[in-house]
């Protein structure tokens, strides 16, 4: 073949960042190609949207795809390159004169195929060099996946104490002003008591920021070594096959022991002190009311770490609700306009819920295409994530770092100062108020829980919603109505 036409040929199999043969070739949008490790390492930690390294255009990282084609083809280059090594004079047998194919991976050594029948490598694993080699490096890039995702999961947990770190100071001033508010209507001998809990919540707060520290330090540091050894592990994958044959042995113990080492986020929780006589203050509003029978056509389905609890009703009571049933959306009948109201739900050991109450205008628009953000819902949710669970409050939506409630929460809501309460009704302390709420009254309570699965004959209306704690707070919705 013609010497010029091979050259491209081998340009056509180079990755145009390591400028080595492809190793797990991938093809993004713009139709350029690259090795997957050289594109991890290029654009880790630039957003998903990125530019292509050869043309520059817009393009994606998500949902990368081997080129098998392309991987093939520089597979077969490189035991092109490897048999014209081993044919030269000097890789030949000196006791044999024959070409050294045959590796051995007792000695990971090269022979020929009369030194591999000798008494010495007769009882060892033999395989063909080219065979081995790329054996090697598919184990090799099986690893590296592994790796990767560790260094990705290691770099989400860091972004997250590092966004915790950023806010911490202001949440836990947040939490400082919404106790004194508390106390503030109380009687004044509840002074002695409010100074011991508001000086426990600022010792425990400077605690968790240090820990906060010193966690994302550690993650930081494991960055850098796993992206290291991935680097280093990247490398090797390059290696001429007989050197990666010869040193494939060492390298990988290392990554093993790598693997053992973890760096989980801290799981910071604030707790909060009992407030005496703030259930006897806020029992002077209770109110009962009836549940809407209107929920039984109209079901929520939480998306995402919101799995399944029914709160609030018996489903066994209501015989339009099937076994099918999967998640729910109920409405209290009662609207509330002007005062201050209080009820309380029971939660026990359940997760995944969410209750508080939403205007009018959310009940309304909920059944188009479209909901803008959180617009009148003010409720307290709880999601189960990994092996805790997180509560969360909307409007806007924040991560709230106290103890989830183990029996009952109580809702307060005050429409004079526009705010909305939550207590833990065992602990007589509060989890939370959401201050300076856009009221639009008539206000309803509401409880959205995932359990049941509608009928496909229902008029159906589905909510998308995606908690992403302990990641930066997102709330979105997408309407859908199955008739």
């Amino acid at each position: 073949m013609n010497s010029g036409i091979s050259q491209v040929f081998q340009r056509e199999l180079t990755c145009p960042i390591c400028l080595n043969y492809f190793i797990d070739p991938v093809t993004i949008d713009c139709g350029h190609s690259f090795c997957r490790p050289c594109f991890y390492l290029n654009w880790q930690d630039i957003p998903i949207l990125t530019q292509c390294f050869e043309c520059l255009k817009r393009t994606q990282q998500r949902n990368l795809k081997t080129n098998i084609r392309l991987k093939k083809k520089a597979s077969r280059a490189r035991k092109a390159s490897l048999w014209l090594f081993l044919s030269s004079e000097e890789q030949m047998c000196g006791t044999h004169r024959q070409t050294k194919k045959i590796f051995c991976e007792v000695d990971r050594s090269l022979l020929c195929l009369l030194c591999s029948s000798s008494q010495e490598h007769r009882y060892h694993r033999h395989c063909p060099a080219e065979w081995a080699a790329e054996e090697h490096r598919e184990k090799l890039l099986k690893k590296m996946q592994s790796l990767w995702e560790k260094a990705c999961e290691n770099q989400r947990n860091l972004n997250v104490e590092t966004t915790r770190i950023s806010h911490w100071k202001d949440y836990v001033n947040v939490r400082l002003e919404a106790i004194r508010a508390e106390y503030q209507k109380m009687p004044a001998f509840h002074h002695e008591e409010e100074k011991h809990n508001l000086e426990m919540l600022k010792k425990k707060g400077k605690d968790i920021f240090h820990q906060l520290h010193l966690s994302k330090t550690k993650m930081a540091h494991r960055r850098e070594i796993l992206r290291g050894t991935y680097a280093e592990l990247m490398k090797m994958c390059h290696k001429p096959d007989v050197e990666l044959l010869q040193a494939f042995g060492d390298i990988l113990h290392r990554y093993e022991s790598l693997l053992l080492q973890v760096s989980e986020p801290v799981n910071p929780e604030l707790s909060a002190g009992p407030i005496t006589g703030l259930l006897d203050r806020l029992s002077g509003f209770r109110v009962d009311f009836t549940l809407q029978p209107e929920r039984t056509n109209s079901h929520i389905f939480l998306y995402g770490d919101l799995r399944s609890m029914n709160v609030g009703c018996d489903p066994q009571d209501d015989p339009d609700i099937t076994a099918k049933s999967e998640c729910f959306l109920e409405w209290g009948a009662q609207a509330f306009t002007s005062g201050k109201y209080y009820w309380e739900v029971h939660v026990g050991d359940s997760w995944n819920w969410a209750f508080g109450v939403c205007n009018n205008y959310w009940k309304e628009k909920r059944q188009n295409d479209k909901i803008d953000g959180e617009e009148g819902l003010f409720l307290l949710g709880c999601v189960k994530e990994d092996t805790h669970c997180s509560l969360f409050t909307t409007s806007p939506l924040v991560v709230q770092y106290v103890p989830r409630p183990t029996s009952t929460v109580g809702l307060f809501l005050d429409c004079e100062s526009r705010t909305m309460s939550f207590v833990d009704v065992d602990q007589s302390s509060l989890i939370y108020t959401i201050p300076n709420c856009s009221f639009s009254p008539p206000l309803r309570p509401i409880f959205c829980c995932s359990h049941f699965r509608p009928e496909k004959s229902q008029k159906c209306v589905y909510m998308l919603w995606e908690p992403v704690y302990p990641r930066k707070p997102s709330f979105s919705h997408l309407i859908k109505q199955d008739k």
